[in-house]
């Protein structure tokens, strides 16, 4: 009897486990809080928005096939001496519908610093046509921020890899 009640109890669990929520992006929300800052609302900064491509997923012989990648989009403080701040970032499906946004609240770089967001491999709601949108506020005089994504994947013994650089809108 108890063998029973213990393959039941493994069934249930196993059916339990297959319907839970997977998430498809590692980045965990825990990642913003240290980089959350308030900006004024009278302030001098200079805001802008940039687009950058980022393809999760890439035709493969045929429009038929597609091929997935891990994409990691790099934000980038060039400025020597000064932070800058990211607004927000908004991820875009290929019809150009949003995903997700990446933190709730802005967040700063500080001089010559880098942040990553990785659109995993597994996260296949991009598409071939994937792109963010990213709002970002400088001080006067200084350098905006660059987006750059490195797409890339292996399989077997053939790896994929190519880059995207960001457009100021």
């Amino acid at each position: 009897m108890k063998k029973y009640l213990s393959i039941g109890y493994s069934l249930i669990l196993g059916v339990i486990s297959c319907n839970e929520n997977k998430e498809t992006t590692h980045i965990d929300p825990v990642n913003w809080d240290s980089k959350y800052i308030s900006v004024p609302e009278k302030d001098s900064l200079i805001k802008g928005s940039s687009y950058l491509s980022v393809y999760s997923s890439i035709y493969d012989g045929t429009e038929k096939v597609l091929h997935h990648l891990t994409a990691t989009t790099s934000i980038r403080n060039i400025n020597p001496t000064d932070s800058i701040y990211i607004l927000k970032a908004a991820y875009y499906n290929t019809e150009g519908a949003m995903l997700r946004t990446y933190f709730k609240k802005p967040i700063f770089l500080k001089p010559l610093e880098t942040i990553e967001i990785v659109i995993d491999q597994d996260d296949k709601h991009g598409g071939p046509g994937a792109n963010f949108i990213f709002d970002w506020a400088v001080k006067p005089k200084d350098h905006e921020p660059i987006f750059e994504a490195v797409m890339i994947s292996t399989t077997g013994q053939q790896g994929i890899s190519f880059t995207t650089q960001g457009i100021k809108l």
